[in-house]
């Protein structure tokens, strides 16, 4: 699909992985809603940045944890652009142990809350929007928390039930390829630890000891967290390149899943 004169809107877009996925679309040539509703101090930055592309934007604040609000937001993008055709679902809670501890009740609902109704709501809003484009596209944003869980190097990192949020996603992958088929694609990029996210530029990072650092780098096949330049190439990759592509999950994890283990030489055998 061609990116340009699409419309998009990315959900928690106003610095980080979202802001990059859509500063990278109006590059394309897109015209990008840019959804937020924390970070204010971090939206100057953001206008300058989305200026510089040189598109067609809007900038809109909505609190997704208020469902009614929801389906005004994507009204205002129709209204605005005439149509739309992405749908970048970044919205999660992601509450790292070794920030706020075991979740409470309260927790676990706001985890809940983000992490699926506001990504359900969204979708469902988008959804007769998308169909009329006729090549719609869905990209939901997820973690490995939801293969590997709290356990490992990734005890400090991931809460239980943010992984379980997680493994929720997955389904709603599915379920919405489903429903969009054949005029929309929905896909799933399954993200590791990314710079912004579980990684470096976050307060729980500062928070992990050197050697637990380590013992999470050691993990990765690819020795190296994620930045967010390669979240982007893979958005990018299912949007123009993957035609045939729906109902997946793509796991951008440097192969932190597959625990990091070496594959021993071969030995000769005894026969």
């Amino acid at each position: 699909m061609k990116i340009k004169d699409k419309v998009a809107l990315v959900l928690g877009a106003i610095k980080g992985i979202g802001k990059g996925i859509g500063l990278a679309l109006a590059k394309e040539g897109a015209k990008v809603a840019f959804n937020y509703f924390d970070w204010e101090e971090s939206l100057v930055e953001l206008k300058q940045d989305v200026v510089e592309t040189g598109q067609d934007h809007l900038l809109i604040k909505t609190d997704l944890l208020e469902s009614e609000k929801i389906p005004e937001l994507v009204k205002k993008v129709v209204d605005h652009f005439g149509r739309l055709d992405i749908l970048i679902n970044n919205i999660e809670r992601g509450g790292w142990p070794v920030v706020h501890g075991p979740y409470v009740q309260e927790q676990w609902d706001i985890e809940l809350a983000t992490t699926l109704r506001a990504k359900t709501w969204t979708f469902e809003s988008a959804l007769p929007y998308l169909k009329k484009s006729g090549e719609g596209v869905v990209i939901n944003l997820s973690s490995i928390a939801a293969i590997v869980g709290r356990a490992g190097p990734a005890s400090y990192i991931f809460n239980e039930g943010y992984a379980s949020a997680n493994r929720g996603v997955s389904l709603l992958t599915e379920t919405w390829a489903r429903m969009g088929a054949p005029e929309v694609r929905v896909n799933e990029i399954m993200l590791g630890f990314v710079e912004t996210r579980h990684a470096e530029g976050t307060r729980g990072w500062g928070l992990l000891t050197g050697e637990q650092k380590q013992a999470l780098i050691d993990h990765i096949l690819l020795g190296r967290t994620a930045v967010v330049d390669d979240v982007i190439k893979a958005v990018l990759f299912i949007i123009k390149d993957a035609p045939y592509m729906t109902g997946s999950v793509l796991r951008l994890d440097g192969g932190y899943v597959l625990g990091g283990e070496k594959v021993a030489p071969m030995p000769k055998g005894v026969l």
